[in-house]
C-alpha cells in the first residue's frame, strides 16, 4: 500500500461510537489505548467514547432501548449516512420501536437531528488535524455511525490515516470495503495491540514509502485476494496492562449532577473460546451458531495474579465496585484461585460474567463469595437432541443443573433458549416441552429468535443444517443503496429453508415460555422471596416445600434412606452410582421411589441420570403462616 507524503507524527485518536451499553467505557479502546502507551512512551493517545455523549443528550433510558435492538441503533445513522433513503430507513425504526415505552409517539426525523447536531458538534470541535491516525473500534450496533463519522471527518480532513478494526471487520465482511468507502485506509483483522503498533511505527518512518504485508492488516490490495486475512495476535496476555478508561470518566464528570452514575468495569481475563478447539470427528468447532470467536486464533488467559491485580487496580483507581468480564467464556480451570483472589481483596464488588454449563457448583459458590452477582450460560436449549445439533458439548441434565446451582447460589442466571435454530424437529419442541415442566421453579430462560452470523458453522456449512442460501439480512437492504447491499457481506445474514416451519413448530414452547415468566414472577411476590422449590433438613428427614400459582404450597416429607437418596442427588448421578451408594436396598424399591418423586416433579431424570430439584430453603423465608398437608413419601 502506497503512502501519500507524510510526516513523523506524535498523537493518535481512537473512537467508539453509539450504540454500545451506555453504562460502560469501551474496553476496545480502553485496552489499546493502556497498551500503546506501554510500547510508545513518546506517542499522545486520545480516546474518544463518544456514545456517553449521544446517552447523556437523548436520556439513558430511551439511548438503552435503541441500543439492544441492532435494527433500533442502525437505523439512526443510515438516515445521516444516506438521507435519501430517509422513508425506507424510517420504516425499519418505527417497526422494532413498537411497544417500547422510552420511544413511543417519538419522531424519528427530530431524533436523527438531534443525534446529528451533536455528532457534528464532535466533530468540529476535535482538532482532527493534529493526529496522524485515527482509529475506530466497530463492533454489532456500530457500523453506520462509524461510517457516517469516517466519512464527515474525512471530508474535512482528507490526509488523516483511518483504520477500522473490531468484530464487525472479519475478513469475509472486508469484501468490497475499500471500494465503497475509500475513505477507510485499512482494516485490522483480530486483536488490534499488535498490529496497530507496527502499523503506527511504519507511518512514522519517514523513510517508508509503502507499507509492507503485514499480519492483522487488510489493505485495499489484499482485501481482494483469496487467500485468508492472517492474524497477529499477542501470545502471553501477561503483556497486557489494565485498560485506561480516563477519557470516559472526565467526559461523565463533565455532565450535571443529575446524569451521573456508577459505570460498570468491563475486564477481560481470557482471549477466545476454549471450548471452540479441535474435535475429532467433527466438520466444526465450537457452537454451531456461534460467530463471536472469529477474531481470535486459540484460547488464551491470564494468570490469577494478573487478575487479581487488574481488578483491584481498576476499581481503586476509577472508584466504583461493578465489573463485568467481556469474556466469550471464563476460564475453568483457573476460576477458583482467581475468584478465591478477587474475595481476598475484600471490595464489596458486583461481577458478571459468561460462564458453561459444567461449571462445578464449588466454582459457582466460590464465584459467588467473590461478588459475582449475574452469569449468562450458554445454555441455548433443554432438548438433548437440540444441544447435539448446536455442538453444545453438554446435555439438558447438566442445563438444568447450573440453573438449580444459580438457584441455590443466589445468582442471577440470565441465560438463552435459542428457537427456530435450522434442522431442529417436533422431537426437540417435544422434548423442550417436557423439560419445562420440571424448571418452573428456576429462573425463566430469556426467549431469543436464532439469527445467522457471518462466519458461523451454520453459516460456513449451510446445507448441513437445511439452508439452501446464505445471503445478507433484507434490512441492510433498506439501510443501504443497492450497490453497496450487493456488494458488503453483513455480520446478520439471512437464509432460505425451513424458518417457516421452525416458526410453527415453536409456537407453544414461546406460549410456555411466557407463561414460566409471569409465574415466577408471581411466586416470587412479597417481602420473603421465598425458593418455588426448597427444602429443611431435619437431621433424619427433610422436608420440601412446592410452592404453586393460585393454590397452597405442596409439602413433602422423606425419611431414612429416601432422604439420604434424595441428598445424594443434589448432583446428577446415574441409576448405577446410586444403586452402589445405596446396596442394601433392592433395586427395585430405589427404581420406584425415583419414579415417584420425577413425577411429582422433585427430581429430573434424563435416561438413567436423576437430579433432585429442591434448593436449600432460606432460612428467613422457610416458614409459613398456615401449615399445608404434608405428604409422607418413605418407601423403605
Amino acid at each position: 500500500m502506497k503512502l501519500k507524503q507524510k510526516v513523523p507524527f506524535n498523537k493518535v485518536v481512537l473512537v467508539s461510537t453509539p450504540w454500545p451499553l451506555y453504562s460502560r467505557p469501551s474496553i476496545q479502546i480502553g485496552t489499546l489505548k493502556s497498551y500503546l502507551k506501554k510500547k510508545m512512551p513518546g506517542l499522545k493517545i486520545d480516546a474518544h467514547h463518544f456514545y456517553l455523549k449521544i446517552a447523556e443528550t437523548i436520556g439513558y433510558e430511551r439511548y438503552r432501548t435503541i441500543s439492544e435492538r441492532t435494527w433500533l441503533a442502525e437505523s439512526i445513522y443510515a438516515a445521516l449516512l444516506y438521507p435519501e433513503r430517509l422513508t425506507h430507513i424510517e420504516k425499519i425504526f418505527y417497526k422494532h420501536a413498537t411497544g417500547k415505552s422510552s420511544l413511543r409517539e417519538i419522531s424519528f426525523e427530530a431524533l436523527t437531528k438531534q443525534i446529528q447536531k451533536v455528532s457534528e458538534t464532535f466533530i468540529h470541535t476535535i482538532d482532527w488535524g493534529g493526529y496522524g491516525l485515527a482509529g475506530f473500534s466497530i463492533c454489532l450496533c456500530q457500523l453506520t455511525a462509524a461510517l457516517y463519522f469516517i466519512r464527515q471527518v474525512k471530508k474535512h480532513f482528507p490526509n488523516l490515516f483511518i483504520v477500522v478494526g473490531g468484530s464487525m471487520f472479519t475478513a469475509d465482511a472486508t469484501r468490497n470495503l475499500f471500494k465503497i468507502f475509500p475513505e477507510i485506509d485499512v482494516a485490522i483483522n483480530g486483536e488490534g495491540e499488535l498490529p496497530l503498533s507496527r502499523l503506527i511505527a511504519y507511518l512514522n518512518d519517514p523513510m517508508c514509502k509503502k507499507i509492507p504485508p503485514v499480519k492483522g492488516i487488510i489493505t485495499a490490495e489484499s482485501a481482494g485476494k483469496r487467500t485468508p486475512a492472517a492474524f497477529d495476535q499477542i501470545n502471553e496476555l501477561s503483556d497486557l496492562v489494565p485498560p485506561d478508561y480516563d477519557d470516559y470518566f472526565e467526559l461523565l464528570q463533565s455532565f450535571g449532577p443529575e446524569k451521573t452514575f456508577f459505570p460498570t468495569l468491563p475486564m477481560e481475563i481470557s482471549r477466545g473460546c476454549w471450548w471452540r478447539r479441535k474435535q475429532e470427528g467433527k466438520k466444526f468447532t465450537g457452537c454451531a451458531f456461534c460467530n463471536l470467536n472469529l477474531q481470535w486464533d486459540g484460547y488464551r488467559s491470564k494468570n490469577p495474579a494478573q487478575v487479581v491485580s487488574e481488578i483491584d487496580h481498576i476499581t481503586t483507581k476509577y472508584k466504583t465496585l461493578s465489573v463485568a468480564f467481556t469474556d466469550n467464556l471464563l476460564p475453568l480451570k483457573t476460576s477458583r484461585n482467581i475468584f478465591n483472589g478477587i474475595e481476598k481483596l475484600g471490595k464489596d464488588f458486583r461481577l458478571f460474567g459468561e460462564i458453561r454449563a459444567t461449571t462445578p457448583e464449588p466454582v459457582l459458590k466460590t464465584m459467588k463469595t467473590a461478588g459475582m452477582q449475574e452469569v449468562q450460560i450458554g445454555i441455548e436449549a433443554l432438548s438433548t437432541g437440540l444441544l447435539k445439533k448446536l455442538n453444545k458439548g453438554t446435555t439438558t441434565i447438566q442445563n438444568i443443573e447450573i440453573m438449580k446451582y444459580c438457584e441455590m447460589t443466589g445468582i442471577e442466571n440470565s441465560s438463552n433458549l435459542i428457537l427456530y435454530f435450522p434442522g431442529s424437529d417436533q422431537t426437540d419442541v417435544d422434548e423442550t416441552l417436557r423439560n419445562l415442566d420440571f424448571v418452573l421453579c428456576f429462573r425463566p430462560l430469556k426467549m431469543v429468535h436464532f439469527w445467522l452470523g457471518l462466519g458461523s458453522p451454520v453459516w460456513q456449512y449451510p446445507e448441513t443444517f437445511g439452508l439452501n442460501s446464505v445471503f445478507n439480512h433484507r434490512n441492510y437492504g433498506l439501510l443501504f443503496p443497492p450497490d453497496v447491499f450487493k456488494a458488503m457481506c453483513f455480520t446478520i445474514q439471512s437464509y432460505r429453508g425451513d424458518l417457516g416451519l421452525q416458526r410453527k413448530l415453536w409456537r407453544p414452547v414461546k406460549k410456555k415460555l411466557n407463561a414460566w415468566k409471569k409465574s415466577y414472577g408471581e411466586l416470587h411476590k412479597g417481602p420473603r422471596h421465598e425458593k418455588i422449590l426448597s427444602f429443611r433438613d431435619g437431621r433424619n428427614f427433610i422436608i420440601i416445600r412446592q410452592k404453586r400459582l393460585n393454590s397452597r404450597p405442596l409439602t413433602h416429607r422423606l425419611e431414612g434412606t429416601s432422604r439420604a437418596i434424595y441428598l445424594f442427588c443434589m448432583q446428577h448421578r446415574s441409576l448405577k452410582r446410586i444403586l452402589a451408594r445405596f446396596p442394601s436396598v433392592a433395586a427395585d424399591r430405589i427404581e420406584a421411589f425415583l419414579k415417584i418423586m420425577v413425577n411429582k416433579k422433585l427430581m429430573f431424570q434424563e435416561n438413567d441420570t436423576y437430579l433432585s430439584l429442591a434448593v436449600p430453603a432460606n432460612p428467613q423465608g422457610s416458614t409459613s403462616t398456615s401449615t399445608p398437608p404434608t405428604h409422607r413419601i418413605n418407601l423403605f
